[in-house]
């Protein structure tokens, strides 16, 4: 009985030697998506979105700062500009204790808007940091993907809203600002983050292959650009997808299509030259084996749509066309 106790216990002994070391080598290698090892932290890095920074940094300088509202498509910016203003107001050491961030992960039902998000917006704070440089005498509570919040649960900021205006202001971050209820927003300042225009997109990209080492084709860099379609998140995480993929090659377009899921441009325009000239059955055919191939239907209409839009046709073929992609789709 002791020899078997002995053994069990040896045993039991052993795996929590692994997980030491385990845990000693993941700390020493520390590898961090790109996307948040090149997330901006102060606001002159944040790109393309130029009146938002305006405000903050009028802010950053002494002025008061409004309850905000930041709606846009994904990857635009909208978390990282409000995260890097928090941390250049409150500096690293205050920045945990001062702001408050829920997202669409978190619990946020009414029940959390009536109990966590009040008694933290209730706490009064100094005003001043420990590096002796001023700091604004309010926190920061940020909503992320405010969009997925009940309207019940908004309803109940309305009035934490206004009675902790004093010592808390708000960041509402969302998609689609049409699902957030009218009260809330007429009581933030509105801004909306554009999608990233191709050429800032294609110098973030750049900056950090330059960064990483990596060998890329223009073609390649163009590719990224285009299948992110203005989120730049989408594009760094390609990026990094297409450097792990190819680790001795250069990042080119081909290995970019596979990544992104896309049809590549040329099974597109053979689709559009049969459809132009070809007969029934050598469409069929065409069809058949994209479908053999795997790619989503969606995806091949939105890209139809897009090859359609950009062909040398007059506005009233290219508007019977869409209109019978419309139908079928």
């Amino acid at each position: 009985m002791q020899a078997f106790l002995k053994g069990t216990s040896t045993q039991g002994t052993r795996p929590l030697k692994e997980k030491g070391a385990g845990t000693s080598g993941e700390k020493k290698q520390k590898s961090v998506p790109w996307v948040e090892k090149y997330r901006p932290k102060c606001m002159e890095e944040v790109a393309f979105q130029e009146e938002v920074v305006a405000v903050l940094k009028k802010t950053i300088e002494g002025a008061d700062l409004p309850n905000l509202l930041f709606y846009g498509p994904p990857g635009t910016g909208k978390t990282s500009t409000i995260l890097a203003a928090a941390r250049e107001l409150y500096g690293p050491e205050l920045y945990r204790q001062r702001v408050l961030e829920l997202n669409a992960s978190d619990e946020r039902g009414i029940q959390v808007v009536r109990e966590k998000v009040k008694r933290f917006a209730q706490l009064t704070v100094a005003g001043h940091r420990t590096d002796g440089k001023p700091c604004p005498p309010f926190k920061i509570i940020i909503l992320d993907e405010a969009d997925s919040m009940t309207n019940a649960a908004q309803a109940a900021l309305r009035r934490t809203m206004e009675k902790e205006s004093r010592t808390t202001r708000f960041c509402l971050i969302c998609n689609y600002v049409s699902r957030i209820i009218e009260p809330l927003t007429s009581r933030c300042s509105k801004f909306r983050f554009k999608p990233l225009a191709n050429q800032v997109q294609e110098e973030r990209l750049l900056e950090i292959c330059y960064k990483e080492n990596l060998k890329y084709s223009k073609e390649g860099i163009a590719a990224l650009v285009k299948v992110s379609e203005g989120d730049l998140r989408k594009a760094i995480t390609f990026l990094q997808s297409a450097a792990r993929l190819n680790t001795d090659n250069e990042i080119t377009e081909s290995a970019v299509i596979e990544i992104a899921g896309v049809v590549p441009p040329k099974m597109i325009d053979n689709l559009l030259k049969i459809c132009y000239k070809g007969t029934f059955e050598k469409l069929e055919i065409a069809v058949r084996n994209m479908v053999d191939e795997g790619y989503a239907a969606t995806q091949i209409i939105n890209q139809l749509h897009e090859a359609i839009i950009e062909e040398e046709l007059n506005d009233k073929q290219k508007s019977a066309i869409t209109e019978k992609m419309a139908v079928g789709g």
